[in-house]
C-alpha cells in the first residue's frame, strides 16, 4: 500500500502549545477535537510518528477485535509499563501473550471464581466495619483499601504479613504515579534520569518483586490448601506439563494488583456517589438490597438476585469507565473504514468518549441505569466496553463485577449515603481517577 490516507488531521503545534495542560487532563482536549475534527483524527508527532485517536466504535472493534492480529499493543504499555509493572498479561504480546492467557485463564473461570466469592465478601465486610460516620468523608481512600484487601486475600489468602501488604500498597501507588509522568512529558526523561527519580522508582520495583517472590517461595514450601489464585497460579500448567517460573509469577501477580484494585476502587467510588446523587437509583437499590438479606443466601446465590445494583455498576461504568483509553500500534500496514494507516501507527481509542457518544447513546451524560435492563442490552452492547474487547478482554471482569456488587451490598446494608453536591472531577492517569469525591455515611438504625 503506497498511498497511506489518515483521518483528518490536528496540528502538531496545537498539541505542543497545550502539552503541560494536555499532560495533566487529556479528556477535555479530545473531546473538543472530536467535536470540531470528527470522531476520528489524526496527529503527526516527532515524538512518536503518526498518532490516530478515536471514539468510534467500529474502528475500536476492528482494532481490538476483527483485526487484532495486527494490532499489538504498543510500546506505551510493553515497554513503559512492564519496566515497571512486569511483563504479565497487560504489558506482553503476541505468542507469549496467548501462552500466558491460555495458561491462566481457567483460574478466572467464572466457577473457579465463584470458590474465591466467599474469601472476596469476608474482606469486603472487614473494610465496610472501618468505614466513618463523621461528617464528609473523601471516598476514594476508602475504596482503595478496600479493593487492596480483596486482591490482597483473593490472591494471598492470608499467606502474607498486614505490614507487607501495605508497603506493596504503597509501591504500586508510586509506580503508577510515576508511569504516567514518564509517559506524558516524554521530554522530561533526561531530568528524571538526572534527578535519580527513575533510579528510585527501579529500586522501588526490585522491592515489590522481592516481597512478592518470598511469598511465593514461603507458598511452595507451604503443604496447606489455601483455595486463592496463587494456588491455582502455581498449579498451572502449560502444554508441555511445566509450570510458571518464580519470575513470571511476580509479573502476572504485579499486574493483577495494579489492574485490580485501582480501577475497581475507581469503579466504586464513581458508582457510589452516582447513587448518592440520582435518590431515585438509590432507593430501587436500597429495596433490592433489604429484599434479597431477608431471604438469608450465601453471597454466591445472592449476586444474581442483585441486578437492578449491577445495572446501576454497570451505567457508572459507563460514564466513568476505569480504563479510559486503549491503544494499539500496527505491525503491518492496514485499511480501516476509508484510512489507510502506515505500519506502526498508533491508535488510541478512547472508551470514554465512545460512551458518551450521542451516535450510540440517547441523552449520554445522563445516569439511566435502565439501559441495562435485559430487553435493552442487545441494542447497546456493540458501544459498551468498559472491560475492553476481543482476545484481549479483561481476564478478571467476572470477578470485578462479583466484587463491586457484594461492595455495595455491603455499605448499603449498613450506612444511609448522601451527598452535599453535583460535582465528579477525574484525574485520567493509566486508570481514570476520581478527584476529591465526598459522601457522608450514616449508620442505619
Amino acid at each position: 500500500m503506497d498511498t497511506y490516507k489518515y483521518p483528518n488531521r490536528v496540528p502538531f503545534y496545537k498539541f505542543l502549545i497545550q502539552s503541560s495542560t494536555i499532560a495533566k487532563n487529556p479528556i477535555p482536549f479530545h473531546n473538543k477535537w472530536f467535536n470540531e475534527v470528527g470522531d476520528t483524527f489524526a496527529i503527526k508527532s516527532p515524538f512518536y510518528g503518526h498518532i490516530v485517536l478515536t471514539r468510534d466504535a467500529a474502528i475500536t472493534k476492528h482494532m481490538l477485535q476483527k483485526n487484532h492480529k495486527v494490532y499489538h499493543k504498543s510500546k506505551i504499555q510493553t515497554t513503559y509499563l512492564s519496566k515497571y509493572v512486569g511483563y504479565g498479561l497487560l504489558t506482553s504480546s503476541g505468542d507469549y501473550w496467548l501462552k500466558q492467557r491460555r495458561l491462566i485463564q481457567p483460574a478466572f473461570h467464572k466457577e473457579k471464581i465463584q470458590n474465591l466469592v466467599e474469601i472476596i465478601d469476608k474482606a469486603i465486610n472487614e473494610q465496610v466495619k472501618n468505614i466513618n460516620t463523621e461528617g464528609v468523608i473523601a471516598l476514594y481512600p476508602i475504596m482503595n483499601e478496600l479493593a487492596f484487601e480483596v486482591v490482597a486475600k483473593s490472591l494471598f489468602n492470608f499467606s502474607a504479613e498486614k505490614e507487607t501488604l501495605k508497603r506493596l500498597q504503597f509501591i504500586i501507588e508510586k509506580l503508577q504515579l510515576f508511569i504516567v509522568k514518564e509517559l506524558r512529558m516524554p521530554y522530561k526523561k533526561l531530568w528524571y534520569t538526572l534527578t535519580g527519580a527513575i533510579k528510585y522508582h527501579m529500586k522501588l520495583v526490585k522491592e515489590s518483586r522481592d516481597i512478592i517472590n518470598t511469598i511465593i517461595d514461603q507458598r511452595r514450601e507451604s503443604d496447606n490448601e489455601h483455595d486463592d489464585l496463587l494456588d491455582m497460579l502455581l498449579s498451572a500448567k502449560y502444554e508441555d506439563g511445566t509450570s510458571m517460573t518464580n519470575d513470571q509469577l511476580i509479573d502476572e501477580i504485579l499486574i493483577l494488583f495494579v489492574a485490580g484494585h485501582e480501577t475497581t476502587a475507581n469503579a466504586l467510588t464513581f458508582t457510589l456517589k452516582l447513587l448518592a446523587q440520582n435518590k431515585e437509583a438509590l432507593t430501587k437499590v436500597e429495596t433490592e438490597i433489604n429484599k434479597t438479606n431477608t431471604e438469608k443466601l450465601t453471597p454466591l446465590q445472592k449476586l444474581p438476585k442483585l441486578n437492578y445494583t449491577k445495572c446501576c455498576i454497570e451505567e457508572s461504568l459507563r460514564l466513568y469507565p476505569p480504563a479510559w483509553i486503549t491503544d494499539r500500534v500496527n505491525i503491518e500496514d492496514d485499511k480501516i473504514d476509508d484510512y489507510v494507516l502506515k505500519k506502526g501507527t498508533i491508535i488510541g481509542a478512547s472508551i470514554y468518549e465512545i460512551h458518551r457518544n450521542e451516535n450510540y447513546w440517547n441523552n449520554p451524560e445522563s445516569f439511566k441505569p435502565s439501559r441495562f435492563f435485559e430487553e435493552n442490552r442487545k441494542d447497546i452492547m456493540p458501544y459498551y466496553m468498559p472491560f475492553g474487547a476481543g482476545p484481549r478482554l479483561c481476564i478478571g471482569n467476572n470477578f470485578a463485577m462479583y466484587e463491586m456488587i457484594l461492595a455495595v451490598d455491603a455499605i448499603l446494608q449498613k450506612f444511609h449515603i448522601s451527598t452535599d453536591n453535583d460535582i465528579i472531577k477525574v484525574n485520567p492517569l493509566i486508570t481514570l481517577k476520581p478527584v476529591d469525591v465526598t459522601l457522608k455515611f450514616a449508620l442505619k438504625t
